[in-house]
């Protein structure tokens, strides 16, 4: 199942191309249609808006046609709503280029649900690094995207749309083809509902403590929450103050970086100590990141640098210690409908977040944003070794009670 794997990181790598557009020019593009920096967070909001419906409707699709089929039409719809962005943008209608973004964030769930069916290809043991292979393609488009920002915006004035729609029309291009490549591998593994792939027999348990799917879901919103509310006005942040957009365009390729090229190592680490030490190594970074974000120099290309790059780095763990818990915590036939609801929960929480963080920004400055994620993550790490520690206690308290029955009658 290692082809599939590849072939899975190959379509992720181009599909994430195309999200640039909604993360780096998203809060440009509102600032300078709208003339303030209030509305910066509404396009990336409105794109993991859409980030949740779209996860609805390709689990959805996964459990009648198959899973690549429903990857293929989330990239097919996101590659409408970046033209309708871009032809929103010529019009200058604001309202357009917000429900643009909403429709082509039903891509941005096709490149992320991408990693479950990874995670479908092999046993229960290697879960963790096989969404970490997924997620390092997703690096490698990502990457390079916001990188594009001043080339594709000096294409995009030679085409005659604004310079700032330039990363919407590589969108036009990256998620069909990344739906082409999937549609490779589509008639490779036809025939299987479930997944579009094989499924992984599940029947290697894990030496480490499980935990729910409620929890799973709450590590993986509460992570994405954080994440996009920084990185909703972060280079808006960056260019008031005199960064250059082919500056602003590397440091957000570092973040991107950090939240996904150490994926593999993060999946390696929760397969071999357990998804709740890469939750919590997660909630610490962004602790980190929060704090030294507070006191940065925002006039420091180099701070700035360090501090997205541990919220980036913070991302990683907790989404890959979540993604492994929803796998962990559900069979494989209730799995495609678990995968989606956490999807909602992060298009959810950051859909809230992005438009907030604005707002906080506005009135407290970027400082007070990531002092905020700083508190947050201390609840995610409270809450994430309570849940822990009850659900050892309990498993403690079963074996007891199978090696002394009287415990039970005595509730001792």
């Amino acid at each position: 199942m290692r082809s599939v794997q590849l072939v899975l990181a190959a379509a992720t790598a181009v599909g994430s191309v195309g999200l640039a557009a909604g993360g780096t020019a998203g809060a440009l593009i509102a600032a300078e249609m709208t003339g303030g920096t209030t509305s910066a967070g509404v396009p990336l909001g409105a794109v993991v808006v859409g980030s949740a419906a779209g996860a609805v409707l390709i689990s959805r699709v996964t459990r009648l046609a198959g899973r690549i089929t429903g990857l293929m039409l989330g990239y097919l719809v996101g590659a409408v709503g970046a033209a309708l962005v871009v032809g929103a943008m010529a019009a200058s209608n604001f309202v357009l280029v917000v429900v643009g973004n909403v429709v082509m964030g039903v891509a941005n769930a096709a490149v992320y649900l991408a990693r479950y069916a990874a995670a479908d290809a092999v046993s229960a043991s290697a879960r963790g690094r096989a969404l970490g292979v997924v997620l390092t393609g997703a690096a490698v488009g990502a990457v390079a995207g916001p990188n594009l920002l001043g080339p594709s915006g000096d294409l995009a004035a030679r085409l005659g749309f604004s310079r700032l729609g330039g990363l919407y029309l590589v969108a036009v291009v990256a998620f069909p083809t990344a739906g082409a490549i999937l549609a490779l591998l589509g008639r490779r593994t036809r025939g299987s509902v479930t997944g579009g792939v094989q499924a992984g027999t599940g029947a290697t348990a894990r030496a480490h403590p499980s935990v729910g799917a409620g929890t799973a879901v709450f590590v993986l919103a509460v992570t994405n929450l954080v994440m996009v509310a920084v990185m909703a006005v972060a280079p808006l942040h960056m260019v008031a103050h005199s960064h250059h957009l082919d500056i602003v365009g590397v440091v957000v390729s570092i973040h991107v970086l950090c939240m996904l090229a150490p994926a593999p190592l993060a999946g390696w680490l929760a397969d071999r100590a357990g998804t709740h030490v890469v939750a919590g190594l997660g909630a610490v970074l962004i602790l980190v990141a929060g704090v030294t974000g507070a006191f940065a120099d925002p006039n420091s290309a180099l701070s700035m640098t360090v501090v997205l790059a541990m919220f980036g780095l913070g991302w990683c763990a907790g989404v890959v210690a979540g993604s492994v818990m929803v796998a962990d915590s559900l069979s494989d036939a209730q799995r495609a409908r678990a995968e989606g609801i956490g999807e909602v929960a992060m298009g959810t929480a950051a859909g809230v977040g992005a438009p907030l963080a604005g707002l906080v920004v506005a009135f407290g400055g970027f400082s007070t944003l990531v002092a905020t994620a700083s508190v947050v993550s201390l609840t995610m790490l409270y809450l994430g070794w309570w849940t822990v520690r009850s659900r050892v206690d309990s498993s403690a308290n079963a074996a007891a009670t199978r090696a002394d029955p009287r415990r039970a009658q005595t509730g001792l």
